[in-house]
């Protein structure tokens, strides 16, 4: 919150600048006050969700209806806080963007902590953390299990901006990868034959499994390629991201991130710790 210039100073600096440089002090004190202070004063978090992410920041097409784990752990937040909570759409492409112009206060979709993510942001400690997982359609012939995946003449599919887009880059050394634009077009893509499989994390593979009755889930026979998930906010603001991280630990030791991710079914990917 920004305190008021005492009334001397005021004066002063009109006598000897006039009015801009009273208007120019103010706004150099708002620009350097903690997002913390602005989010008090105006009495609202603004939450940055990727509302496609099953069990994390789902939206209903149905209902319109907000639910998964970093849904409720931002309403819990906004009641820390004191606060309401605004839920700002966002997906991991205009994520960055989307933090660094102040679009939001704090990305709670499951962010996974990348080296090109954390040059430019700065996380909390992770809360979940998953491997990946192939979907491929139960009439499939050619994809059978793991080691079916990286052959010649496979299509792998991806949506553009995710990790597990990365890490297929990285990995994939005779398949062809077909990155598209949603996480819908990768599985219009497996199941009109264009890809052979698409990649996904545990969130996204536990809606594969409840809601479409052709696929088929391909599990990795050792550990692939875990990656840590956390919240994620703009660099250069200690004050909140050091209130993010005191909820978070708190949450961790008194049972609540455990409650909410037991009521989304992602109880075997929390990080308690």
């Amino acid at each position: 919150m920004t305190s008021p210039l005492p009334l001397q100073l005021v004066r002063w600096l009109l006598v000897i600048f006039g009015t801009g440089a009273i208007q120019g002090f103010t706004l150099d004190v708002r620009a350097h006050a903690s997002r913390l202070d602005r989010i008090i004063d105006e009495k609202r978090v603004r939450v940055c969700i990727w509302p496609e992410y099953f069990g994390v920041t789902y939206r209903d097409p149905a209902t319109l209806e907000l639910r998964g784990i970093d849904i409720d752990l931002a309403l819990e937040l906004g009641r820390e806080l004191n606060v309401g909570v605004e839920f700002v759409d966002s997906d991991f492409p205009r994520l960055t963007n989307d933090l660094l112009n102040d679009k939001c206060d704090v990305a709670m979709f499951g962010v996974g902590i990348t080296t090109e993510r954390a040059e430019k942001l700065e996380f909390t400690s992770p809360y979940l953390a998953s491997d990946i997982y192939a979907i491929a359609s139960r009439s499939s012939r050619r994809i059978k299990q793991w080691d079916d995946i990286d052959q010649p003449g496979v299509v792998v599919a991806v949506a553009k901006g995710t990790i597990q887009e990365q890490i297929m880059i990285d990995k994939l050394r005779h398949a062809r990868l077909l990155a598209v634009g949603s996480p819908r077009a990768r599985e219009q893509a497996v199941e009109s034959g264009i890809a052979d499989v698409f990649i996904t994390d545990y969130p996204y593979s536990r809606r594969m499994l409840d809601r479409s009755d052709w696929a088929r889930l391909i599990s990795p026979g050792t550990p692939y390629q875990i990656t840590p998930y956390a919240w994620a906010v703009a660099p250069g603001d200690a004050p909140w991201l050091k209130y993010l991280e005191t909820y978070l630990q708190a949450i961790k030791q008194d049972g609540r991130l455990v409650r909410a991710a037991r009521r989304h079914r992602l109880e075997p990917i929390v990080i308690t710790r």
